[in-house]
């Protein structure tokens, strides 16, 4: 066991050293890579680094809203305004109360299941909650109105592989009552074995009649449904070792039974530099990006937003959460966009920065769920924190 630890050491070690030595990565990237790794992180910014920090839109106020939720990664936010959390390094699902006598700040922090093989995606429906561990997608009967669990935790899902690259699984119930489930892909790029991976499938809310929905999608963290048509959008991450600038991370429309291109074709369907000779059946209809996100920029949960008091120009929007680039010479990303539709078109905009600043990194966003209330919450896996964004309209 201590040679499998040592061995274990001296890759985290040579592999970031080899990297940086190239020119590939800045020396900020070795606290990313721990942070994919292991989970660790650093403590949450004071309430002073956050006023000077941090910047979002006129007429938007940010807040601390919980500290110390080391590993936070995915959230959910119910109608009871209690903030599910899942934190998959500690193999654990929380809730944080809502606090009835200061909405900025959140309430008690319990826990709703433990020993779990790296719970990530969340969601709940109909009387349950849907967790995805790396190698299942588990329910337990949930209360919303008093944020309880009740009897026992099964898996419905089981026998999904977790080897590799990218071994989180993300969940989402879709508005006609189906279970979705995105799987990363094992590695950079490559051919995968299991053809499970790499793609987005979906069942009944049961776990039965798996059915393929998707499939050449790298690594999708975060998908939503538009709430003005039903339209399927998710996030996907671009392969790496391309250099800075390519090939660029992407939005996808999600249409059934339709190839995003990974590993044969980069970004508006342009060949991959290893793979580039796909297969005929493939070859003729890779989807291109709906939306381009600058290469590296990591993104991952996204949420459509549905309050109606916020301003006529965040009506047709989605947020989204740029975990940040570790095989930069540079770091990018590091903030949350909003992304608008008018009609087909879209375009981006920052809307909360401040994560990154001249290479001193103090948080990665990794998803964002919307209140009942309007609130907006933004979880950051590295500095142990969520974060809540309200307009001057609520």
């Amino acid at each position: 066991m201590k040679k499998v630890l040592l061995a274990i050491a001296l890759i985290i070690i040579a592999v970031p050293a080899y990297l940086l030595g190239s020119g590939t990565i800045d020396t900020s990237s070795f606290a990313m890579i721990l942070n994919v790794m292991t989970g660790k992180g650093i403590d949450a910014p004071e309430a002073s680094e956050i006023d000077n920090r941090f910047a979002l839109p006129e007429g938007f106020q940010l807040s601390l809203y919980a500290s110390g939720v080391d590993n936070a990664r995915f959230i959910e936010m119910t109608q009871s305004r209690d903030l599910i959390v899942t934190r998959p390094h500690k193999g654990d699902v929380i809730m944080i109360r809502a606090n009835e006598t200061d909405p900025k700040r959140g309430g008690e922090h319990s826990t709703l299941l433990k020993d779990l093989n790296r719970p990530s995606g969340i969601d709940v429906a109909d009387g349950w909650l849907y967790i995805a561990e790396s190698d299942a997608v588990g329910r337990i009967r949930f209360d919303v109105s008093n944020g309880s669990t009740e009897g026992d935790y099964e898996r419905i899902v089981t026998g999904l592989t977790e080897d590799g690259n990218h071994p989180f699984k993300v969940i989402g119930i879709s508005p006609d009552k189906k279970l979705y489930l995105a799987q990363g892909s094992t590695c950079n790029v490559c051919i995968e074995s299991d053809a499970r991976r790499s793609t987005m499938v979906r069942y009944q809310l049961d776990g039965s009649g798996e059915e393929q929905v998707a499939s050449g999608l790298r690594n999708t963290m975060g998908f939503d449904w538009a709430p003005w048509n039903g339209a399927l959008y998710a996030t996907d991450n671009g392969r790496d070792m391309l250099g800075d600038d390519y090939p660029p991370c992407e939005l996808n429309l999600i249409e059934d039974k339709q190839f995003y291109g990974w590993p044969y074709f980069n970004g508006a369907n342009m060949p991959d530099p290893d793979f580039g000779k796909a297969p005929a059946a493939l070859a003729a209809k890779p989807i291109a990006p709906a939306h381009e996100f600058r290469a590296h920029n990591a993104p991952l949960g996204m949420s459509f937003l549905e309050s109606s008091t916020l301003p006529e120009a965040y009506q047709n929007t989605a947020l989204v959460a740029l975990h940040g680039s570790w095989n930069r010479s540079s770091p990018d990303g590091y903030r949350v966009v909003s992304l608008h539709w008018n009609g087909e078109e879209i375009t981006r905009k920052d809307f909360l920065t401040g994560f990154e600043k001249d290479g001193d990194i103090i948080g990665r966003p990794v998803d964002i769920s919307e209140g009942p209330d309007g609130a907006i919450y933004i979880s950051d896996d590295y500095a142990g924190a969520i974060y809540r964004v309200v307009h001057s309209s609520l």
